[in-house]
């Protein structure tokens, strides 16, 4: 077991997420601008791309890290699923025996994943892939392709970091972090998933429907459902429809034959929001 893995098990890690959360609100200028540029020097962040282009722009280091893009900044490709964030694929693959690959040697439940062995049959032969967004990446999460939301589920979990290297070292690591599941149906494609993973010192995950899902990794799992009527339950292509508070995890589980993967898509590519993820 690597130190980072131990220090996992070892450290207060909700205490320390709490904390962040805390601090990450507040909104005192100094403090605000002092974590913002600190932040800024040490991942190389730069706000060429923001609508907001200064720091000081920014009250909260929440609203710096949750910041929006410029109008034009990220470009849909044409292709029929596109990468729904800016981050790294840390898997792609198929869904075969109801398991999915985590990590290199490391396979994981798709039922534990989700929180619902039914949900989890409908992409028995599909694929999947796994998104990872690093600190310095933008944070909003969007859609693969167009999707009307049929439900959404808050599973709590534990707060272990997404980083790979961790990833790699603790099994199921994704099935067992506190978690948003959201599931859609396409016109064509039918039912497909994505799974906003939450990780040590996330200070929350929204969505656009929801707003703030409470982040405590205690409680019991809630759910909703969206039968059709509900502002912002039909979303396009490329449409925002969530975003963290710092750096996590997304996993989009798609159908038996709903895409072949672009040949740029491969693991441990470096990829942007709105690029193709399948071969046209």
């Amino acid at each position: 077991m690597s130190v980072s893995v131990l220090l996992q098990h070892l450290l207060p890690l909700r205490l320390l997420t709490r904390v962040a959360g805390h601090l990450a609100q507040n909104r005192h200028p100094l403090v605000a601008q002092a974590l913002i540029r600190s932040f800024m020097w040490r991942h190389g962040v730069t706000l060429h791309e923001a609508g907001r282009p200064m720091p000081a722009d920014y009250p909260s280091f929440n609203d710096f890290f949750a910041r929006k893009l410029r109008p034009g900044a990220r470009p849909l490709a044409q292709s029929r699923w596109v990468s729904p964030a800016d981050g790294t694929v840390s898997q792609l693959g198929w869904i075969g025996a109801g398991r999915m690959i985590q990590a290199k040697q490391r396979a994981y439940a798709v039922d534990e994943l989700l929180a619902d062995a039914e949900l989890a049959r409908h992409f028995e032969g599909g694929r999947f892939t796994t998104v990872y967004l690093s600190p310095r990446d933008y944070h909003r999460v969007h859609m693969p392709c167009a999707g009307r939301l049929l439900g959404m589920r808050h599973v709590p979990g534990t707060f272990f970091s997404v980083r790979p290297d961790i990833v790699r070292g603790i099994d199921s690591l994704l099935a067992r972090n506190e978690r948003l599941v959201c599931w859609f149906e396409h016109p064509q494609h039918g039912i497909f998933a994505m799974v906003l993973v939450g990780a040590a010192i996330v200070g929350s995950i929204s969505t656009v429907w929801h707003g703030q899902v409470s982040q405590t990794g205690r409680g019991p799992i809630r759910q909703w459902a969206y039968r059709g009527g509900e502002p912002a339950t039909d979303l396009a292509q490329g449409a925002e429809m969530g975003h963290f508070q710092l750096g996590s995890t997304v996993v989009v589980l798609m159908p038996q034959a709903a895409l072949e993967f672009h040949p740029g898509w491969q693991e441990g590519q470096l990829v942007r929001q709105g690029q193709a993820m399948s071969h046209v």
